[in-house]
């Protein structure tokens, strides 16, 4: 078996005041799949994301990616905000061009690669707006153009749809689906919803109330080559979505 891209080991988080948000948590996120992190509100999904991405330094434990020990933020790493983190002053272009300008890319090169992710997230075209012209799901898509436009090998998603309405969430889960697989990028996801989860995973990772620990880690093992509209209808889909279901019921007795 391949070694994981990021092996997490022996995880806690402390916060001041006493609250233990994580402990012993050990992960490994397979390179080239998209992993979502599952739990009940509190659980500690979202601090642990940051501590991969080394935003946020674990009270214990170890991250590796790449067999290379997080001590911050890394180029390999690329970050997707809940609330989109676009810069208001700044038009499309600028936004997804903005991770390329911190890392020196000269003027040219870095208006070519974002106006390709542009292209690729489906906003040919508003490549001048401002983000306060575009809906929130335009915006939420400038947000993954640009973590794509600096080529980072793992994209993490904090909860990226979940200030969109009910269709537009689709529409960007198929999209995502659509357009991973021509990145191959590795892709952690946090979400609270189980459907979303079973939809877009390979791998689920459930996590138990406060302090998050493992408790079940399941493969989707969904056919997704007979296209992304067709998920929904497989009874694979339909049983893991109960049976994960049944299982985080048990925490909220």
């Amino acid at each position: 078996m391949a070694q994981p891209i990021v092996e997490v080991r022996g995880i806690a988080k402390r916060y001041d005041g006493g609250v233990q948000a994580l402990e012993g948590v050990d992960l490994d996120i397979p390179a080239g799949r998209l992993t979502t992190l599952l739990g009940p509100s509190g659980c500690g999904k979202t601090t642990l994301l940051k501590i991969i991405s080394g935003l946020l330094e674990p009270s214990e434990g170890d991250v590796l990616v790449k067999g290379e020990k997080v001590t911050g933020p890394g180029p390999e790493r690329a970050f997707v905000f809940q609330d989109f983190a676009l810069l208001p002053w700044a038009n499309v272009t600028r936004n997804v061009a903005f991770g390329l300008e911190l890392l020196g890319v000269g003027k040219d090169e870095r208006r070519e690669t974002a106006r390709k992710y542009i292209a690729s997230v489906g906003l040919s075209g508003f490549e001048e707006s401002y983000p306060h012209e575009l809906s929130g799901g335009m915006r939420q898509r400038v947000g993954l153009a640009r973590a794509l436009a600096v080529n980072a090998d793992i994209i993490l998603m904090d909860e990226p749809f979940s200030a969109v309405d009910e269709q537009t969430r689709r529409k960007f889960q198929e999209d995502l689906l659509n357009l991973l697989n021509i990145e191959k990028k590795t892709v952690i996801f946090v979400t609270h919803s189980i459907e979303e989860a079973v939809y877009v995973s390979d791998q689920i990772v459930l996590l138990s109330p406060r302090p998050g620990r493992v408790s079940n880690i399941i493969r989707t093992d969904l056919d997704r080559g007979a296209g992304v509209d067709e998920i929904r209808r497989d009874k694979r889909y339909l049983d893991c979505v109960e049976d994960i279901w049944k299982e985080l019921k048990e925490y909220l007795v």
